[in-house]
């Protein structure tokens, strides 16, 4: 077998490939940022064709930096940002509308809508999700009824959707594998969380044709080869959402055992074992699927974390690269009680609030930059609490601690500050890239690289646990202040008269 692993890694802001050896080792990686459109306010939308085009760029720059063609892989591992939704051509595989990505807001209207028509409980019931525009089904349903013809079209099975996995295979595989797997199923919003299948009901309440979903197979199954893009039969074989995959990267494979991931959003993943758990404000989703058998996951996302740190950079100017912000926030004490609270396109778990709005709280005469960026570092913080809270007040279950990865972890202000906020270690390791480092994990057991869990678990190594520090009435305090402040940001738009 060859030595090399590649892993694809399609996120929200960019597009990366990495090569690993068989020590584990990288050596190759490419990655580029992707082009974020937002023609309305709280509107967030992707090129389908750029998405494919970096994405094969990062795979081709992988390849040359490592020295190796890609005949020389053993397989391919995917993860991806999900939610994200798109419907294309069945015959000329042309995108009929640009994908949503999962943050955009413009689909609230048909979410309600379904809500008016009492569709919320079955959907909560079924799926497992909180009835919300976060999700894949109100993305497909809006292009078909936005795009002239799409519906009837849709009928005759001309047109084809998914999530991003699904694009990026069929891509990839020449339009041979219209396929998916159970982790990003179950976010859409159509997936029968129990039975582990397309609901029925669902998809004819919303309206939305069978014909245009991809078949459902196992997280470490074949999905198809490159044969149709590099001319090689190198398999694509193993493929997770990005949470999901952290949570496997991070070798949470026993029920209770927890990471946090501080991407583009925050999102708090659980291992629950074999069957769901709904807990209020959070979402049972599927974990993964391996070789037919289900994994749940109990989850809370929160849709401004590194979102936040690419705002003060981008937006504000107030810091030149994202990484800075750990130095600016250790030149002031404290925020002298100033919060920021990021809810862009509203508040996600616990409170799923649609309508609130970004806010700077607290500000006075003596407010430097210096204290908003703090500021908003700490919100990462507190809007991980909010999750963790809410995990264990509806799972009575006790977090000993909590394992983190993304990009903003290299951070220790960051991480230090999560432990004491929390009152429990933080454990970071040694390998931060858990998403595309799960992914090509569950390959590797779908091709027999790996026999076991128990052999993965082996891998995972730490690198650092942060122990808490601050006494917990200041952190208590502190929260508090978060929750005044996140509160007051709640229906910001129904008061506003602008919903």
């Amino acid at each position: 077998m060859p030595k090399y692993i590649a892993g694809i890694d399609e996120g929200t802001t960019g597009a990366r490939t990495f090569v690993i050896n068989e020590d584990g080792e990288t050596v190759g990686l490419a990655a580029a940022e992707l082009t974020q459109n937002y023609p309305h306010p709280g509107w967030i939308e992707h090129d389908p064709q750029e998405i494919v085009r970096i994405q094969l760029e990062t795979f081709r720059g992988a390849m040359h930096q490592a020295g190796i063609r890609p005949d020389d892989l053993a397989y391919v591992g995917l993860t991806n940002q999900r939610e994200t939704a798109l419907v294309w051509e069945k015959d000329t595989g042309q995108p009929i509308y640009r994908a949503i990505v999962w943050a955009s807001r413009q689909t609230v209207d048909v979410v309600e809508q379904w809500k008016e028509q009492g569709l919320g409980e079955q959907i909560e019931s079924t799926t497992g999700l909180i009835p919300d525009a976060y999700y894949s089904a109100s993305k497909i349903r809006w292009i078909l009824d936005q795009v002239p013809g799409a519906q009837e079209r849709a009928e005759k099975g001309e047109l084809l959707a998914g999530t991003i996995d699904t694009w990026l295979v069929w891509k990839f595989t020449g339009g041979k594998q219209h396929v998916t797997e159970f982790s990003n199923a179950s976010r859409t919003m159509m997936f029968n969380l129990a039975k582990g299948e397309w609901d029925d009901d669902l998809l004819a309440a919303y309206n939305i044709p069978k014909r245009m979903l991809p078949e459902v197979r196992s997280s470490n199954a074949v999905m198809g080869d490159l044969n149709a893009t590099f001319g090689v039969d190198v398999p694509i074989c193993g493929i997770l959402g990005d949470q999901q995959a952290g949570l496997f990267g991070q070798a949470a494979y026993s029920p209770g055992q927890v990471k946090m991931t501080y991407g583009t959003a925050g999102v708090l993943n659980i291992n629950s074992g074999d069957a769901p758990k709904p807990v209020p404000g959070l979402t049972p989703s599927i974990a993964w699927g391996i070789n037919g058998e289900l994994t749940y996951e109990i989850e809370g996302v929160q849709f401004a974390q590194g979102k936040t740190m690419q705002w003060l950079r981008d937006d504000l100017k107030l810091i030149h690269t994202a990484p800075d912000s750990e130095w600016y926030a250790g030149q002031v004490p404290s925020t002298d009680g100033v919060y920021l609270v990021p809810a862009f396109t509203g508040l996600s778990a616990p409170i799923w609030d649609p309508y609130a709005r970004a806010a700077i709280i607290g500000m006075s005469n003596a407010t430097t930059r210096l204290h908003v960026i703090r500021a908003a570092v700490e919100s990462m913080v507190y809007q991980t609490r909010d999750v963790i809270d809410a995990a264990q007040d509806g799972t009575g279950i006790s977090i000993p601690e909590l394992r983190v990865d993304g990009g903003a972890v290299k951070n220790n202000f960051l991480c230090q500050l999560q432990a004491d906020i929390l009152g429990i270690p933080v454990v970071r390791p040694k390998n931060q890239e858990a998403a595309v480092y799960g992914a090509m994990l569950m390959g590797g057991l779908g091709m027999g690289q790996w026999s076991s869990l128990d052999a993965l678990a082996e891998l995972w190594e730490v690198d650092r646990v942060f122990e808490p520090e601050m006494g917990r009435d200041e952190a208590e305090s502190l929260y508090a202040g978060w929750i005044a402040a996140r509160d007051l940001t709640r229906g910001w738009l129904k008061k506003a008269g602008r919903a």
